[in-house]
């Protein structure tokens, strides 16, 4: 039997490279529903080579669009967010990957969990926004969360065979961004063209720019938290800017435990798909001949603020990791836009944190809300 997919936020980096995962692999995986938030004319073209069951255009404005397009088609065609909040509920799915950008992936991955599907966890932003609430329900309707992100699939893969061993610290490792060694004053200047060419991945917009802030890393270091069931002391970032070794486990009794390979996307997500079989892929091998050195430094959090607020914000809980990452997707939408500079989404982040109600024990309801007067607020500051 062939795995039936729902592939949330399909014309994204992450949902494309699944696609050609599928495609590899066609007695494995079928896709079942893909979903799509703008990009109307991919998501017609996916949905004619794939043939789901099911496509949802999240803009309900570009629904007559895919409906006209795929009309000669035996697919069902629905729009909003509602909508793909409901396509991951039906029956025949049985994984749904998340790979929607930001806020936007909590409540479908909520529907997903409690319609009972394995979840590839590729949304990070859920698991920052609403940690506590979705390893609840997790545990509660007995679904598997299995890390899409190359750090903590690395951090996964690790610890596969070793789970009664208790974790001395989780070692999460990070590029450092194209402005790794760039002066603070420098950094004032950059503008949203060099911040998207990343060094070593290729990658949505959102992600690159967080990459670049360092605000990605600090994300992971919350994901990676809930993921483990670790505290933020044991959660070590090492920025590593050759990409090479994805993060590392040390154990109890001082060994550490690495997973190695070359920026490829394609080996968590298809990781993910068949765990815990490992599929054969014909993508290029690490070549440790190649391989000269294998650097590591310290982050920098003074150049670099948002990870050193996403450890504040994890450390006092509540609500407030869904206040940062409220505030950071305004200013980086804004930053895209040239409306805003490099170094003042930090400071916007910053006063929003400050400024939004804290709640210690929030509802879902209480992280709708919060996410609404965050950016309220963080919209004001510039």
């Amino acid at each position: 039997m062939k795995r039936q997919l729902a592939i949330l936020g399909s014309t994204g980096s992450i949902g494309t490279q699944a696609l050609e995962v599928v495609s590899e692999n066609p007695d494995l995986f079928e896709v079942y529903a893909l979903t799509a938030n703008n990009q109307v004319d991919l998501l017609i073209n996916q949905a004619r080579r794939f043939m789901p069951e099911v496509v949802v255009i999240a803009n309900e404005q570009k629904y007559p669009e895919l409906k006209e397009a795929l009309e000669d088609l035996p697919i069902k065609v629905w729009a909003g967010a509602d909508a793909i909040a409901q396509v991951v509920q039906s029956e025949p799915i049985q994984m749904v990957l998340t790979a929607m950008v930001g806020y936007s992936g909590l409540k479908p991955t909520i529907a997903a969990i409690k319609a009972g599907k394995a979840i590839a966890l590729a949304n990070k932003e859920t698991l920052v926004v609403a940690g506590e609430l979705i390893t609840a329900l997790a545990q509660e309707y007995k679904v598997p969360v299995l890390p899409v992100d190359s750090e903590h699939s690395a951090i996964f893969q690790c610890l596969v065979g070793a789970w009664e061993n208790p974790v001395e610290k989780i070692l999460l490792t990070a590029s450092g961004g194209p402005f790794r060694t760039l002066p603070i004053d420098e950094l004032a200047k950059v503008t949203k063209a060099q911040a998207l060419r990343h060094p070593n991945w290729t990658m949505g917009a959102k992600i690159t720019i967080d990459s670049a802030s360092m605000m990605n890393k600090g994300f992971e270091m919350i994901e990676a938290k809930w993921l483990f069931g670790l505290a933020p002391e044991q959660i070590e970032v090492l920025v590593h800017p050759q990409s090479i070794i994805h993060s590392m486990v040390q154990f109890e009794d001082g060994a550490v435990m690495a997973q190695l390979g070359i920026p490829d996307m394609k080996l968590p997500i298809a990781y993910a798909f068949s765990y815990p079989k490992r599929l054969k892929s014909t993508a290029p091998r690490l070549d440790f001949l190649q391989q000269h050195s294998l650097t590591f430094e310290e982050p920098d959090t003074t150049r670099f603020r948002n990870l050193a607020f996403a450890y504040e914000a994890i450390h006092k809980g509540g609500n407030l990791p869904c206040v940062m990452n409220a505030a950071n997707e305004v200013v980086v939408a804004a930053f895209l836009e040239d409306r805003i500079g490099f170094l003042q989404m930090s400071e916007v982040i910053e006063q929003t944190m400050a400024k939004v109600t804290f709640i210690q024990t929030p509802t879902y309801d209480n992280y709708v809300e919060t996410d609404a007067e965050a950016r309220r607020i963080a919209k004001t500051l510039f």
